[in-house]
């Protein structure tokens, strides 16, 4: 896999722009072919992937935004932020786009979003564009295996608004450290990621956006059925050192869905894109049969 070559500053400069409910959402694009949608995670943004960009961009048509929220896009404080309005924008952000069908790789709060993406999907039948496969990162798909860090417990409580301002880079490079896997993320990694969630104060609004947790919860049997009755081909690339959705969600849908490709990363934990991107690249593209 060719390493991406491109700088954080970079990055920033070559957003785009679309409108969702009235809101400024950036977005990049990539690369020709197959159309391929990127959904990122929480607490970060699309530049969780920037270490597999070059390579995917050489194979397909790739895009990917920055929910809204995260990263460099707008981040209001009275919004009705939820997993199921982030689907919606994405929906949005497809069809600002033109496309028509599309492949999903997602990590996450992103696994989530594409849960409920899944769900619409078979819902609509042949409405709206097509989603041809998935590809699951770590992330909570289902709650009940769910394991949250205390952190996100606390800022999903109903003191949650008090801890945002206690939140600073040494609280995330600890928890960082403690769901990554045997390469843990460097103090520039750090630096980037924590640049990304304060842009535009949106350390504010990071007790909102966990409200997914709730989201999660309420969607659980919706959410599920999409997995277990989709008619597309599922991946789930698996940091199994990841204490909140590691090996025992590996494990978990290797039972609820046989026919599904699961793939497991020895030594990487909850961020397999940027702790082993040239392994999850090469699991994508066995999956797709490329």
């Amino acid at each position: 896999m060719r390493k991406s070559k491109i700088t954080f500053s970079e990055w920033k400069d070559k957003a785009q722009y679309f409108q969702y409910n009235g809101h400024s959402i950036a977005y990049w694009t990539g690369g020709t072919g197959t159309p391929l949608l990127l959904i990122h995670g929480f607490p970060t943004a699309s530049w969780d992937w920037h270490k597999m960009w070059s390579a995917l961009t050489e194979r397909f048509q790739v895009f990917a935004c920055d929910m809204i929220g995260f990263g460099y896009s707008a981040k209001p404080r009275n919004y009705p932020y939820s997993l199921t309005d982030q689907a919606r924008l994405n929906e949005a952000f497809v069809g600002h786009l033109g496309i028509t069908e599309v492949h999903l790789l997602v990590h996450d709060y992103g696994v989530s979003v594409a849960q409920e993406l899944l769900a619409a999907f078979q819902e609509r039948g042949s409405e709206g564009f097509q989603i041809l496969s998935c590809s699951f990162l770590n992330g909570g798909l289902f709650p009940e295996l769910h394991r949250a860090r205390t952190i996100q417990k606390l800022l999903n409580s109903p003191i949650g608004f008090l801890l945002n301002r206690f939140l600073n880079k040494a609280n995330l490079r600890k928890s960082f450290h403690e769901i990554y896997g045997e390469r843990k993320a460097t103090e520039e990694e750090i630096d980037q990621f924590y640049r990304l969630i304060t842009y535009n104060g949106g350390k504010a609004n990071i007790h909102k956006l966990m409200g997914y947790i709730n989201d999660r919860k309420a969607n659980a049997r919706r959410w599920k059925r999409a997995l277990t009755e989709a008619t597309i081909p599922l991946q789930f690339i698996n940091g199994p050192l990841d204490p909140v959705s590691g090996r025992h969600l590996a494990e978990y849908c290797r039972k609820l869905l046989p026919e599904a490709d699961i793939t497991i990363l020895e030594g990487v934990g909850h961020y397999p894109q940027d702790e082993a991107p040239e392994e999850v690249f090469n699991a994508y593209l066995k999956f797709l049969g490329i």
